[in-house]
């Protein structure tokens, strides 16, 4: 439930950021722009809905402990409590480091929309249209049994062999560039520097990778050799042995 929790973790920080300043400020003087209740409303339907998600598998495929969570606890060993306790901390820094986009929307209070406003909400529009699209096609392949143990390479999933953290990233591309808009809006492009590095190189997709290998085998090897890892793109040619 942890990944659960940090994700709707986002839709609290953005609206507390949101009406911070009526609790510094006088409430009865305090009028939020369009421009942060806006990127409250876009990051509250990307939180929610995505840990709605992530609640749903876990409750369908991880009643007890996540495998990825799991997985690390063995290779730790003794001191895993202490190492896990202090892994789960660290990702709540890493929270507040993300969510810098929304409080800089914020601290800006722009009181008109303009293009950097615009280009983040099509990149935005675009990562969460996909993101949704990717896991919808993941979901209905899954729920077929006799999908088990297969690799699923419809849709989307045809392209990437991780559509669904390729469009989060775009998410996060949509948040900074909306942030741009205002003095200081470039240190929002932390965000998706920083969740594009957690995605390709820490949290995800080598995790997933290893497990779906353990898994799926020679299959997934083979979808590995011809599909994308991240960013979508057409089928590489296998050459006959």
């Amino acid at each position: 439930m942890v990944d659960v929790v940090w994700s709707g973790g986002f839709a609290v920080l953005a609206l507390l950021y949101l009406i911070l300043p009526a609790v510094l400020v006088a409430p009865s003087r305090f009028r939020p722009e369009l421009a942060p209740r806006l990127i409250t409303v876009m990051v509250f339907v990307w939180s929610i809905r995505l840990a709605l998600h992530l609640g749903a598998r876990v409750a369908a495929h991880h009643p007890d402990e996540d495998v990825r969570y799991a997985r690390l606890r063995n290779e730790w060993g003794e001191g895993a409590n202490r190492r896990m306790f202090g892994f789960f901390q660290l990702r709540g820094v890493w929270q507040v480091v993300l969510s810098l986009p929304f409080a800089l929307v914020v601290l800006n209070q722009q009181t008109e929309l303009g293009p950097w406003h615009m280009a983040g909400i099509a990149v935005w529009i675009a990562g969460i249209l996909g993101e949704s699209t990717a896991d919808l096609q993941l979901t209905a392949f899954r729920s077929k049994p006799r999908n088990r143990g297969r690799v699923c390479q419809t849709g989307l999933w045809s392209y990437s062999r991780h559509p669904n953290y390729f469009f989060e990233w775009l998410i996060w591309i949509g948040y900074a560039l909306f942030a741009l808009s205002g003095p200081w809006g470039w240190l929002g492009l932390i965000a998706p520097i920083l969740m594009g590095h957690f995605l390709v190189n820490v949290t995800g997709i080598p995790i997933a990778e290893k497990l779906s290998v353990r898994s799926k085998g020679d299959a997934y090897r083979e979808y590995q050799r011809t599909t994308s890892a991240f960013i979508p793109w057409l089928k590489k040619r296998t050459v006959p042995q």
